[in-house]
């Protein structure tokens, strides 16, 4: 199964706008937002996260509904946030 997980952005890397840092569940990490270069993200937006990639971006109210749900089905949402551990763009 596959599933994209909601990430507040922290901040745009600014030399590599491309990329910014996220936080999800406790865990930060950079993330590609470059598909969202003609809205891109700033600080304390939500995206919607899929093996290192921004696809969109969503409301506070939705990111939270959405967390909500992923934590209640449980061992597919714990797999992708150990997915998005150990996954690394520099």
């Amino acid at each position: 199964m596959c599933l994209g997980i909601p990430g507040e952005v922290v901040e745009v890397l600014p030399d590599r706008p491309e990329l910014a840092r996220v936080k999800v569940s406790g865990v930060r990490r950079a993330i590609n937002v470059g598909l969202l270069e003609n809205d891109p993200p700033r600080p304390g937006d939500w995206v919607l996260i899929h093996v290192g990639f921004a696809l969109s971006k969503i409301d506070e109210e939705e990111a939270r509904a959405v967390l909500r749900f992923l934590e209640e089905i449980g061992q597919a949402y714990t797999d992708e946030v150990d997915a998005l551990r150990q996954s690394m763009i520099e």
